[in-house]
């Protein structure tokens, strides 16, 4: 059976999820949003394993403390095939920079594709790692967030962005 080894730490004044598998960081979420992991990687057994997942955290915190901007360690995506597609073309969007779900779409040459697109980018599993968070709607404005809306502004913020 594939293994899931998930530990929490506290960055900032949040409580965050780690879980990753023996190639990987696989899932990073705040704890309030935390879905069943064992239902979102069906067919993991899920081991808290602190030792296993620790290397994860002083990137995020580095992160979070504007002293880093890139996340030097391997990740492994669980998904379907199309939402990998997606998910890889968000590691393509450079720190500091938006897009939009109609550019993702396009990129991965699915144009008409934007509301699928749009729910991949919601399933995301790495929030802030793949960076879901430079996804804007088409005019720019600041769009859905399983992190909410604060934080998306936040993370916007930390990477030079300012939105009211």
């Amino acid at each position: 059976m594939k293994r899931l080894y998930t530990m929490t730490a506290i960055i900032g004044d949040e409580e965050y999820t780690f879980a990753a598998t023996d190639y990987g960081l696989a899932y990073f979420d705040l704890v309030t949003n935390d879905e069943d992991i064992s239902k979102f990687f069906k067919g993991y057994q899920v081991i808290t394993d602190n030792k296993k997942v620790a290397s994860y955290v002083q990137p995020l915190k580095d992160y979070f403390a504007q002293t880093g901007t890139s996340f030097p360690f391997a990740i492994d995506l669980i998904g379907t095939d199309f939402q990998k597609q997606v998910w890889e073309e968000l590691l393509k969007v450079p720190y500091g920079t938006t897009t939009t779900y109609s550019a993702l779409a396009e990129n991965i040459g699915r144009p008409t594709a934007v509301r699928a697109v749009a729910n991949a980018v919601g399933r995301n599993p790495l929030l802030i790692v793949v960076p879901c968070h430079r996804v804007l709607g088409k005019n720019g404005a600041l769009t859905g967030f399983r992190g909410g809306l604060p934080l998306k502004r936040r993370l916007l913020t930390i990477e030079g962005h300012t939105y009211s």
